[in-house]
């Protein structure tokens, strides 16, 4: 089973033989954040916390024992976030001109929350003044490739074991919309599953989902308002027997979302991922076949 890479880039947790076609992955639990980070932003490390997906690599760490490997991203969102295309920035944040390859258009840039973010969820600009391109250049080579070269590795292998793969990317979201979100200030449902409307993963991978955590007694909905970020859309092909399947989960259930410290409900969350991953574990191979 391997741990942290070298560089603190990224954890991968494995059985000793993958014995599902299934792979997990935490782009945003990571909380290593640096020195140097830190004095770049206008931000106290607390209120940098608000973006990230506190606990979630916890939450699910029942995976390598079941069978599945389970990447994690150390890097904090505020830092990095690999749940966008490669190049997805805002001109505004940079002293140069961006080159012509950059996504400046997209609602994500729009929103604050590029490859490299503006803002936290609560809508507060992180950087006390412009950055270099070169420095998103050093990040994306640094950081965002490396996760993705190993999300893509592990799709791959299991492809080539099982003939298919059911990827999940493991997310939580704040209990209120935030203001660069469409639901701003709403009270938000327990979980969100998001499968890019049907076209990242087959019906029954949503279905199972969703029906599991209804058992349990979650409020549950589809795609609203997350219907799931580049990791989904990007791997997710159900015609070539690759799905993705993006959960977000309301951290409510399970922290103090102003301390960043887990509640009491942590560990019937933990309890109920394991169950979550058991019946996923169980899904017929046939059913994600191409």
């Amino acid at each position: 089973m391997a741990g942290p890479s070298s560089d603190c880039v990224l954890a991968l947790e494995a059985p000793e033989i993958q014995r599902v076609p299934l792979v997990f992955a935490s782009p945003h639990s990571g909380r290593n954040y640096s020195a140097t980070f830190l004095a770049q932003s206008a931000l106290d490390p607390l209120t940098l916390r608000r973006s990230e997906d506190s606990f979630v690599d916890e939450l699910f760490d029942c995976v390598p024992e079941l069978g599945a490997p389970f990447l994690k991203a150390l890097f904090p969102r505020a830092y990095l976030d690999p749940n966008r295309e490669p190049y997805e920035l805002d001109p505004s944040m940079f002293k140069d001109a961006l080159p012509s390859f950059v996504n400046t258009a997209s609602l994500r840039v729009a929103a604050g929350l590029g490859t490299i973010a503006r803002v936290v969820s609560s809508g507060a600009e992180i950087y006390r003044q412009k950055l270099p391109f070169s420095d998103a250049e050093d990040r994306i080579a640094r950081l965002y490739h490396p996760y993705h070269d190993a999300l893509a590795e592990l799709t791959d292998e299991t492809v080539a074991r099982f003939g298919c793969c059911l990827l999940i990317d493991c997310h939580s979201m704040p209990s209120i919309g935030g203001p660069t979100e469409r639901d701003r200030g709403a009270s938000r449902v327990d979980v969100v599953l998001g499968d890019c409307y049907g076209s990242a993963c087959a019906p029954i991978v949503t279905d199972t989902v969703e029906a599991i955590f209804r058992k349990l007694g979650y409020r549950v909905v589809r795609n609203s308002p997350y219907a799931g970020g580049f990791t989904t859309r990007h791997y997710g092909r159900p015609a070539d027997g690759r799905h993705a399947l993006q959960i977000e989960l309301n951290r409510r259930l399970y922290m103090d979302e102003i301390t960043h410290t887990k509640s009491p409900g942590f560990a019937q969350i933990r309890n109920h991922l394991r169950v979550l991953a058991l019946a996923l574990a169980a899904l017929p191979t046939k059913e994600l076949m191409p």
